[in-house]
């Protein structure tokens, strides 16, 4: 086990100080990490940015659905996808049945 001290790194972003913990080290070195760059601010920062440009999880924009005739039972069902006339196409319970 290696013996760390805390430093004191500068932000690549903000240019504010911050603290590299010893146990912080450790996590790092034990994950194969370099040392941040950037303070813990500016890093939760550029985490939200990038989650808001990829849609953070689906929202945003609301998923379109398509209303359909159950291939297997005939019940009318929606799908997350447009269909094609060349395939089946199964409601939930179906699909399962299917698997």
């Amino acid at each position: 086990m290696t013996n760390y001290d805390n430093i004191v790194l500068q932000c690549a972003d903000c240019g504010a100080e911050f603290e590299f913990t010893q146990e912080e080290q450790e996590f790092y070195g034990e994950k194969g990490y370099s040392q941040p760059k950037r303070c813990g601010s500016c890093r939760s920062k550029n985490r939200a940015r990038k989650n808001d440009r990829r849609g953070g999880g689906g929202g945003g924009r609301p998923q379109v659905r398509h209303e359909v005739t159950c291939s297997a039972c005939g019940i009318r069902t929606t799908v997350p996808f447009k269909p094609t006339n060349d395939r089946p196409v199964y409601c939930p319970d179906c699909y399962r049945k299917d698997q």
